[in-house]
């Protein structure tokens, strides 16, 4: 009779119980065992897709936050959602200022006639109200004294974050005064374009902290549909 070897050599494997002369016969009815969760993936509850690092690294999939209206096609990442939910629940929580404007838009007089002028129209086409510096600020008006008032009044304050900004910042120019009062609310998106987190943060690492919205993402268009909904109450 011959000697089974799983004290030897053991029958973990299909090809070791073959092996052995005494149990081979019965060998076609082993099967391997896998884990029902070993081809499942695990995604956390309360989110629809990927994300991407606060950092603003990229992502694939997408995420609805709260506030988007049903039937709307702009798609977030999880990590935007994360960012703008703090700032969403403060614009629902803030008593409305006199005459309010939806925005305040911080940016670099270098970008008046690009960047912060798309973002602006781009904007004001969704029914988004700006306080643009170019605008707003009329002739022979104390300069100071108007960026106070639209940020007394305005629901969120928005840095367009450039090079001509970073370039800006480090000789604390207008722009910087109004990114130490925005610094100090909760109420502040950065957007950044055509720069990254990484060059913000050698300038102002304190903005760098503050998780907002990337043209790296998508398009100014896009940037600008999710300020939309952002404060649409």
């Amino acid at each position: 009779m011959a000697r089974c070897t799983a004290p030897r050599n053991g029958h973990r494997t299909a090809s070791g119980r073959e092996n052995c002369p005494a149990c081979r016969s019965g060998s076609r009815g082993y099967r391997s065992y896998s884990s029902p969760y070993s081809s499942r993936s695990y995604s956390s509850p309360g989110y629809s897709g990927g994300g991407r690092s606060s950092g603003g690294g990229s992502s694939s999939g997408g995420s609805r936050p709260s506030w988007s209206p049903s039937g709307s096609s702009v798609m977030y990442t999880t990590a935007e959602v994360r960012a703008l939910t703090p700032i969403r629940r403060s614009v629902e929580a803030r008593t409305p200022p006199p005459d309010p404007r939806d925005v305040f838009l911080c940016h670099a007089w270098d970008d008046r006639g690009g960047a912060a002028k798309e973002l602006h129209d781009l904007l004001e086409s969704r029914n988004v109200s700006v306080w643009f510096s170019e605008k707003d600020v009329l002739l022979g008006s104390t300069l100071l004294r108007e960026i106070d008032k639209g940020l007394v009044k305005s629901r969120v304050g928005v840095v367009l974050v450039t090079p001509a900004l970073l370039e800006r910042l480090q000789g604390e120019g207008i722009a910087d005064k109004e990114l130490s009062v925005l610094l100090a609310t909760d109420l502040l998106v950065p957007i950044v374009h055509d720069t990254t987190y990484e060059a913000l943060r050698d300038v102002s690492p304190m903005l760098a902290s503050r998780s907002g919205l990337s043209t790296a993402e998508g398009t100014m268009t896009n940037v600008a549909a999710k300020l939309a909904e952002l404060i649409s109450l």
